[in-house]
């Protein structure tokens, strides 16, 4: 019975801590480190495409504004995550200039578990569906050399629209429960044939939530996440014949507060950046595997982890 009263009074004294801590993970899921290599343009021209990108993600601390490990008895996390998604990229051109795509993503079965040591009581999670990605594309042709391709790139503008699984109640959820605007522009530069980098910078803004997260308390009816920028970044080469190696990073930097009742709330700030090794395998012009690997650092109020995303890649010729 004394056992018991004394777990129930840490178990108060932990949330108590953390609630009071900048808590935040207030961002919405986006695309860090999904799309590595030779990210400009696609590699077989117009036509239908399908990806599918299976992640495997788990982190062992949650880190506050400070990047230190929040007051836990434990800190682990994992999840999965089946993500699907459909590009057309049309043959026709928009004013004589680039070609015209639609973009359509949908994170269809994500997985998470969360152990916080306090049976769950300060953090858990939520499956299910995520949110639906849908926009469009302007992709310019290739800038032909001597040898093949030497720059390539494409400006695309996605919208975020809540339709997956929210929970108020959960630190993490598979929806953020608002609308979110993501325009990004991506490039790939050829050094030689066999050798590249490519790019993808990407800008977002964050509508209300209307039904915001229990932890900014019982005053609080709407939150908006702050505007970031954020990206991916990588290089490879061709070892032999069809196989590419390289490296891969991504980053993250949050450059707004985040709003509760439509006033700023400092200390929320989510920031990180990975880096990592990845290779490439092309089965044919139509088909690619990608694999991409990423250990996050500097973290601030995020979980802090390694990132492992295997990617496949099908034109329908």
């Amino acid at each position: 019975m004394k056992w018991n009263k004394l777990r129930n009074l840490l178990t108060s004294f932990a949330i108590a801590l953390v609630t009071s801590t900048a808590f935040a993970y207030d961002e919405p899921f986006v695309n860090l480190g999904q799309t590595s290599f030779l990210d400009g343009g696609p590699p077989d021209g117009p036509g239908f495409y399908f990806q599918d990108y299976f992640q495997y993600y788990n982190a062992n601390r949650f880190n506050d504004n400070n990047g230190d490990k929040l007051p836990l008895p434990r800190q682990s996390f994992y999840a999965t995550a089946n993500t699907f998604q459909l590009i057309y990229l049309s043959p026709q051109k928009v004013f004589c200039g680039p070609h015209w795509a639609v973009n359509i993503i949908l994170p269809w079965l994500v997985n998470a578990n969360i152990n916080d040591g306090l049976h769950n009581k300060v953090v858990n999670a939520e499956n299910g569906v995520g949110d639906l990605t849908v926009g469009p594309i302007l992709q310019f042709d290739p800038i032909m050399g001597a040898n093949g391709p030497r720059f390539v790139q494409r400006l695309e503008l996605d919208f975020i629209v809540p339709v997956g699984r929210y929970n108020p109640h959960d630190a993490f959820s598979p929806s953020s429960n608002f609308w979110s605007i993501n325009p990004y522009w991506a490039a790939t530069l050829w050094f030689t044939p066999k050798w590249s980098a490519s790019t993808r910078l990407h800008y977002l803004w964050n509508a209300k939530n209307t039904d915001p997260k229990v932890s900014f308390g019982p005053g609080v009816t709407s939150t908006q996440a702050g505007q970031a920028i954020f990206g991916n970044f990588a290089t490879e080469y061709e070892v032999i014949k069809n196989w590419r190696l390289g490296i891969n990073g991504y980053f993250f930097n949050q450059i707004t507060d985040t709003k509760a009742n439509g006033r700023d709330v400092s200390g929320r700030r989510e920031r990180v950046w990975a880096i990592g090794p990845g290779m490439l395998y092309s089965f044919s012009q139509a088909n690619a595997l990608f694999l991409n690997t990423y250990f996050e650092q500097d973290v601030r109020n995020r979980p802090q982890g390694n990132n492992y995303i295997l990617r496949y890649v099908h034109h329908f010729n």
